[in-house]
């Protein structure tokens, strides 16, 4: 709704809804589209055959989720910084990666992963 010095003017009646079968489509092509697809594929399809690489991506990739803080002041919390996985759209995928190396790690090296964990 609208108001004006004189009359109230209520937007819906300018408007044309969309056909019910219109909005469903749209939902559906959004739902669809996913720019991240193809980097997920290429995450999901790395092999782990080198000790180094699988060394350095349990290092590269932390164990929890980081940075979760609240911050505070006089004991009032004013910011909350959520966990940085809720904010990357790859997590999954790394945390997975991740998973991987460790096993490569302890199943072909042999290697003790505690100082990973």
């Amino acid at each position: 709704m609208l108001k004006t010095s004189t009359r109230r003017i209520f937007l819906p009646a300018f408007i044309q809804p969309l056909a019910e079968n219109n909005q469903a489509d749209g939902k559906n092509q959004l739902s669809k589209l996913d720019l991240l697809q193809p980097l997920r594929q290429r995450l999901d399809k790395i092999e782990i055959q080198n000790r180094k690489l699988a060394k350095f991506i349990a290092k590269l990739i932390p164990a929890q989720c980081p940075f979760e803080r609240d911050i505070k002041l006089f004991g009032r919390t004013i910011v909350h910084i959520p966990p940085m996985c809720k904010l990357n759209p790859l997590y999954n995928e790394l945390v997975y990666l991740r998973f991987r190396a460790l096993c490569y790690l302890v199943d072909q090296c042999g290697e003790d992963i505690q100082s990973y964990c």
